[in-house]
């Protein structure tokens, strides 16, 4: 096989995944995890059940290939280090959500099947968690030590107000998009932790 046709199955193969994964993302929001078949997302893209699993030979796998790509994605946005920028950085993450509802309405059924110990992305879920809350606090102990935090706010109460917040609101947001201010809402919880100014 010549290098051109090599990099051009490669591109198409990975042109491939990405509908494949874009597919998922469209059944998952729709029917939910467990409400969904790889058989569902295959008819989508126009392939074979058997062609799909070329792929993604499980449907646990393709789960968990949609869930790195939001990571990977939300990391890239999230990037730097902890500290003001990074609650700024959070709460942009929260208005890119806003202008994306599909991916929102995914997280948050994923996030409530979750909740059971036997479903696959559990383990996910826990370890986002904890790692948000980790994120978060090691920003408002440097917020903190900067003097940019009202007195007697406890860092590590204030990060898993601010996750469990974020989550709640988009939740509310995705029910009510007219009468809820996701964003707005961050902010403000913010406003009143912070010394400084938030924008």
């Amino acid at each position: 096989m010549r290098a051109a046709d090599s990099s051009e199955g490669y591109l198409k193969g990975r042109l491939r995944r990405e509908d494949i994964l874009a597919a998922a993302v469209a059944t998952y929001a729709e029917a939910g995890y467990r409400g969904s078949s790889l058989r569902e997302i295959a008819r989508r893209v126009g392939m074979t059940h058997a062609g799909l699993l070329y792929y993604f030979p499980s449907k646990e796998a393709l789960l968990a290939a949609v869930l790195e790509r939001r990571d990977t994605e939300d990391g890239a946005r999230l990037s730097g280090a902890p500290g003001l920028d990074a609650l700024r950085r959070l709460v942009a993450l929260a208005a890119h959500n806003v202008r994306h509802p599909g991916i929102v309405d995914l997280y948050s059924r994923l996030a409530a099947e979750a909740v059971a110990a036997d479903h696959p992305a559990h383990d996910y879920f826990e370890h986002h968690y904890r790692m948000a809350r980790r994120f978060a606090a090691a920003s408002f102990r440097v917020v903190a030590e900067r003097g940019e935090l009202r007195e007697g706010v406890d860092p590590d109460v204030a990060a898993l107000n601010f996750v469990a917040l974020m989550d709640g609101l988009q939740v509310q947001w995705l029910s009510n998009s007219d009468r809820v201010d996701l964003v707005g809402s961050l902010r403000a919880y913010l406003r009143g932790l912070l010394t400084v100014p938030l924008e």
